[in-house]
């Protein structure tokens, strides 16, 4: 327990403060969340390289356990709009949450006697795009009206230019690469507290 309570900490933290951040728009693409939750990765990869993939997949379990707490919260909070968390929104985030972050652990594990920055930067990478592909077509998607028909997603398939000036695609799509674009970026930069984590907690590791 002692291992799992700090990862365990940060990233019920992580996943909080996504879920509260996402409400804030940040431009015509982006939330504030954006920019937080990807930092979910770099806890997972500092615990997998610490203490194992084992270890890991808990730390994920109960960023999945907090991720359904906060989306139960959502449901009951009304908003302009309606509930704050739809089902279809609860759905792709929870799947999109665990699903993404176990293929990070395993990635991150066949990658771990590489260099350091190769299996934290890899796996974050196929992670997030994981993540934003199933997130974001499950939350949006038409093909996936069937999930919650009551729920009207008609605004995120409205048809524009992709991010205000490529081809044209749906709204949601723009969203999503907007999304996959952040987490790139911090993929990049998450190296750095990764590599001086790491070094602080097992030096031997990096």
């Amino acid at each position: 327990m002692q291992r799992l309570l700090p990862g365990i900490i940060a990233m019920a933290a992580v996943v909080v403060a996504s879920n509260i951040l996402v409400q804030y728009l940040v431009g015509q693409w982006l939330t504030w969340g954006a920019f937080t939750y990807p930092f979910a990765f770099l806890v997972t990869d500092v615990m997998n390289r610490v203490y194992g993939a084992a270890t890991a997949r808990k730390v994920v379990l109960a960023g999945f356990v907090t991720g359904v707490i906060c989306s139960l919260i959502g449901s009951q909070i009304q908003g302009e709009f309606g509930p704050l968390v739809t089902l279809r929104v609860a759905i792709g985030s929870g799947t999109a949450f665990l699903v993404a972050q176990l293929v990070d652990v395993f990635v991150f594990d066949r990658l771990r006697k590489g260099v350091w920055w190769r299996a934290p930067f890899v796996s974050t990478l196929v992670g997030s795009t994981l993540d934003t592909a199933i997130f974001f077509s499950i939350a949006f998607a038409a093909a996936f009206s069937w999930i919650e028909p009551s729920n009207d997603v008609s605004w995120a398939n409205e048809v524009l230019p992709l991010l205000g000036v490529g081809p044209e695609s749906p709204l949601w799509v723009s969203l999503a690469v907007a999304d996959w674009m952040v987490k790139l970026s911090l993929a990049l930069v998450a190296l750095v507290p990764f590599r001086l984590i790491i070094g602080w907690l097992r030096p031997q590791a990096v």
